[in-house]
């Protein structure tokens, strides 16, 4: 994507990986299928490694080529007092090329075996990356299974752009937050926003431990031997950084915004920063779902625990908040699942797309709640001189130790929103953010497709106002 578009019309775990193709992948014919496995996968010719990186313009080397993962299941077996896990990752996807070998994004615990289909399997590590050579070549459009097991303990990243990420230990177990390339840190991962995948989580704790995750809980709880396994599942496609597993003591509460199902829990010992979490959700969500369209999955709630990191993730359908959960934060991060989850960045490039549509909307909450309407909040931070480092970001491409730059990101991608608003009106544009939640609900998009879609709607050129307020590093 060009940068400035204008558009003129303690852990042992085994993991299993089935590869396969992508949801909005054609189904290929009979006469145009697959052909058969091939021994000798180093040696085969037409065979070639996947990439082991996507190009993404702040993070290359995250995410990988040659296969799209349809689905992870992770079975996790944790010991908070011993910062022990064990684990059992089952992930599908389909070859999207003749692949010798591929990578996973991993920066986990020491690897113990690793099998493709069944057969074992060479791999080695380098950095980030886990290399896996397959005994046999995988022809373009096969689904394929791996297999890899793994011990040790996980542990977090930090990152200039955010701080620490990944499996972060609390005082009574873990949560895991991976924005943005920190899920490798407790499974092996295709770890980037474009290939977004289902989930099922099998977690083991011992007894009167809570284990919590994306999506819903199965029924069936087993207990056997003073431990005790619940599942989640996350049915609708999830970027890897939104995937989220929270294990402690938790107070958990859970009620229905109409038929969809509300769970909000909370570490007893930050009772005061959860107050008000569970009827604020349920408040939130169904004033979003009048402003942007339905909501797009199949639950929601929310997390407060002590994580030591100073933010709030958008985890799908289940947002994570460190210490405390005020008004603003939950609107913030509940507009996410519109815009950052089901609506997914293409790259970390257009981070504004999220970030700045969630900052926008606690803007929308306010002006319909009895706070200052969103005109006036623009104006305020309109206000901020020309030789401030408030403009001196591309907000739409913000460089990648700025893609978090509050300023820049947050608050001027909201006003972009503003500025777009008043330039084609309101009517045009709440029926612009439902028809872009609609558009490419639980899919990609990048800054062109919205730019694209607002000219469209509008019946106006547009190139102006986004070239002014995304791409120039100066106040409009």
């Amino acid at each position: 994507m060009p940068s400035s578009p204008r558009i003129v019309a303690g852990v042992a775990v085994v993991t299993t990986l089935t590869l396969a193709a992508p949801a909005f992948a054609a189904t290929p014919s009979p006469a145009a299928s697959a052909p058969p496995s091939v021994s000798s996968s180093a040696a085969a010719p037409g065979y070639a490694p996947g990439a082991s990186g996507l190009g993404d313009p702040y993070f290359p080397r995250a995410g990988n080529g040659g296969y799209d993962v349809r689905h992870y299941d992770l079975t996790l077996d944790f010991t908070p007092a011993t910062d022990r896990l064990v684990a059992t990752a089952r992930i599908t996807a389909e070859a999207t090329e003749n692949l010798s070998r591929f990578n996973l994004d991993y920066s986990g615990p020491r690897i113990r075996g690793v099998w493709v289909n069944g057969e074992p399997a060479k791999h080695r590590r380098d950095g980030q990356e886990l290399i896996i050579t397959p005994p046999h070549g995988l022809p373009e459009g096969e689904t394929f299974t791996v297999r890899v097991s793994y011990a040790g303990r996980p542990t977090a990243l930090r990152s200039k752009a955010l701080g620490r990420a990944g499996w972060i230990h609390t005082r009574d177990g873990a949560v895991t937050l991976g924005q943005p390339t920190a899920a490798r840190t407790w499974f092996p991962v295709n770890d980037h926003p474009s290939d977004k995948a289902t989930y099922a989580f099998h977690i083991t704790t011992p007894t009167g431990v809570t284990a919590l995750a994306n999506g819903e809980r199965d029924k069936r709880i087993r207990t056997r031997n003073g431990r005790t396994t619940v599942t989640w599942r996350m049915r609708r496609p999830m970027a890897s950084y939104l995937a989220m597993v929270a294990i402690g003591r938790y107070q958990v509460k859970e009620g229905r915004i109409g038929r969809l199902p509300n769970l909000t829990a909370y570490d007893p010992a930050y009772r005061l920063g959860a107050y008000g979490l569970h009827k604020t959700t349920a408040k939130a969500v169904a004033w979003a779902t009048k402003l942007f369209g339905p909501y797009p999955f199949d639950s929601t709630g929310g997390i407060v625990d002590g994580l030591d990191v100073e933010y709030a993730l958008e985890t799908q359908s289940r947002p994570v908040y460190d210490l405390y959960a005020d008004e603003e934060t939950i609107v913030h991060e509940l507009a996410h699942q519109w815009f950052g989850d089901s609506v997914t960045p293409r790259t970390w490039r257009d981070i504004w797309l999220s970030e700045g549509f969630a900052t926008y909307a606690e803007w929308l909450w306010a002006e319909r709640h009895g706070g200052p309407s969103a005109a006036k909040t623009f104006a305020g931070h309109y206000k901020e001189k020309a030789s401030s480092r408030f403009w001196k970001l591309k907000t739409g491409d913000p460089g990648r130790d700025g893609m978090f730059a509050y300023e820049a990101v947050y608050l001027r991608g909201a006003m972009t929103l503003h500025a777009l608003r008043r330039r084609v009106g309101d009517e045009t544009f709440f029926a612009l953010l439902r028809a872009w939640a609609a558009a490419h609900r639980h899919g990609n998009a990048d800054t062109a497709d919205f730019i694209a879609l607002a000219e469209r709607m509008s019946g106006e050129r547009l190139g102006d106002l986004f070239d002014a307020w995304l791409y120039t590093a100066r106040k409009p």
